[in-house]
């Protein structure tokens, strides 16, 4: 399903990756399960070709995924984790990984064994941090008291999906990270080309990748009514839609980070500029009222009863 997202051949990604830290960026997130490995072997192939100092860069990828047929070959168990460490760190051509994520919740190994596989790749160097992705909070609760019980090195970010057309994370994600000062890295956060001034109500560009790849899931009428609201920002701002999008989330005090996946050098220029726009706070109240989420138990009774100690 990947080749729905992207089929840059190795020189086009050594000029985007040339492009992105001439920029000042200076992390790049993959996965193993990413075309099977290819992503993860582009990434460390174009930092080579292109002579970057690796202790100047923060190099994230992720372990979770099916990487073949045997029934060992995916999952969270030790086994998986620590013959898939040495998988990616070839493909990278590195000798340590700054940030490594288990890619999602394994049902059938327990916390405490992912945990302590982990724990033994930061000790023995091969990675300096772990993180987590597309867990549900209580997940993430559970993690970092086993951690913390058992002296185990423990999640320092959550990589999430958190665009304005999709905000469930601030229901009870965004209050434990808060609360347990958690890094927040966003994937999609253009909720995969909805959000980068293509689509409206009436228009849908056939070459996108949702027609293949209609990912990751959105309310698309509630979307539309807050595209309408971004393109009249971005008309009296002079900038486009996506700039407006990823300002947005610039703008969340809970974000540590946003990961774009520009597939073109005008996508990633265009992108980048979203760091130099500033939301006024009335630009940022309307969006919040057009695209905030619907009152939820128990949120609605934790609010009001909280009320009056907040007063």
């Amino acid at each position: 399903m990947w080749t729905a997202i992207g089929t840059l051949p190795q020189e086009e990604v050594n000029t985007l990756v040339e492009h992105s830290v001439e920029a000042g960026i200076n992390f790049i997130d993959t996965a193993n399960v990413y075309s099977e490995g290819l992503s993860e072997q582009m990434t460390g192939a174009a930092i080579r070709n292109l002579g970057l100092k690796r202790d100047d860069l923060v190099i994230a990828t992720k372990v979770r995924g099916k990487m073949g047929s045997g029934p060992n070959e995916t999952g969270l168990t030790r086994k998986h984790i620590l013959q898939q460490v040495d998988e990616s760190l070839k493909r990278l051509q590195m000798d340590y990984i700054d940030l490594y994520q288990i890619h999602g919740f394994d049902p059938l190994t327990p916390l405490e064994e992912t945990l302590s596989a982990l724990d033994s790749l930061v000790s023995s160097g091969k990675v300096r941090y772990i993180g987590c992705s597309n867990l549900a909070a209580w997940h993430i609760m559970k993690a970092l008291g086993i951690s913390e019980r058992n002296h185990l090195a423990k999640f320092v970010s959550l990589q999430a999906y958190y665009t304005i057309a999709g905000r469930d994370i601030e229901r009870e994600i965004v209050p434990l990270l808060t609360d347990q000062k958690l890094g927040l890295m966003v994937w999609s956060p253009l909720a995969g080309g909805l959000l980068s001034g293509k689509y409206g109500r009436h228009t849908s560009p056939e070459d996108s990748r949702r027609v293949n790849f209609d990912f990751p899931p959105v309310n698309k009428e509630k979307a539309y009514d807050v595209i309408d609201m971004m393109q009249e920002i971005a008309l009296t701002k002079e900038v486009s839609v996506a700039q407006i999008a990823l300002a947005w989330l610039l703008h969340q005090p809970v974000v540590t980070t946003v990961i774009i996946g520009a597939k073109r050098p005008e996508q990633l220029e265009d992108n980048l500029k979203a760091t130099g726009v500033t939301l006024t706070s009335d630009e940022l109240a309307k969006l919040d009222r057009i695209s905030k989420l619907s009152p939820e138990y128990p949120g609605w009774m934790l609010e009001r009863q909280g009320a009056d100690r907040k007063a």
